[in-house]
């Protein structure tokens, strides 16, 4: 019987382990190949046959999103899975817009997990249970995904406005988590993408924007 072949991405060591003893638990899966970051994740696949990338969507200064991006660009036959804690609607349509196959959460159970990647494996889609009900909801109050360019300079999404907001009012991260009801991680990665999106190099500069924009 073959094997499908799983990459884990995901520059956190200890999670790369609980994730590979998870799989390793399984007779039809097995873990070819460890990533910490977008980079090794691409040159990794150049030399081991992978069915499935188990991509972290924040990786230290690496973007899952945009290596999942660039690896169904290279590599469409292979199937990615974002597994994350962040359970926000817009990580959930970027990572989907950038090719993956499906949307975990940290949280999900083993069951799941193995099912989700014997899914992916074959070309489907899977998203755990929170995932689909926050999809829904997007759905059903009728609201407009937001449009993503590779670059990142694409449009704001309501959650980077509303941190962008609060960051021109001089909040700390851990303040803006605290407001907003998120991990200072997840602040630590909106601020990330807004410099990136804006094209800003500090602080000062997207304080500088807000005020322009009348956000401030």
């Amino acid at each position: 019987m073959n094997k499908i072949k799983v990459l884990i991405a995901d520059d956190h060591k200890i999670i790369r382990v609980g994730l590979r003893g998870l799989i390793e638990l399984s007779k039809d899966i097995e873990v070819v190949a460890e990533a910490e970051n977008g980079t090794e994740v691409i040159e990794l696949v150049k030399k081991v046959k992978v069915d499935v990338v188990l991509m972290d969507i924040d990786m230290g200064h690496t973007s899952g999103i945009e290596t999942t991006q660039q690896l169904k660009k290279e590599h469409p036959e292979i199937n990615v899975l974002g597994l994350t804690m962040h359970e926000e609607q817009e990580y959930i349509v970027e990572m989907l817009e950038a090719g993956a196959s499906g949307y975990l959460l940290k949280n999900t159970g083993m069951d799941e997990f193995l099912t989700a990647i014997r899914t992916a494996a074959k070309g489907d889609s899977y998203f755990s249970h929170q995932v689909s009900t926050t999809l829904l909801q997007a759905i059903t109050q009728k609201k407009t995904f937001p449009t993503f360019k590779s670059n990142h300079n694409g449009p704001l999404t309501e959650r980077e406005i509303e941190v962008l907001q609060l960051i021109a009012r001089e909040f700390s991260n851990g303040e803006i988590a605290e407001k907003l009801f998120i991990s200072i991680r997840t602040v630590d990665t909106h601020r990330r993408n807004l410099l990136e999106k804006l094209q800003v190099k500090n602080t000062a500069g997207l304080v500088k924007y807000a005020m322009e924009k009348g956000l401030a």
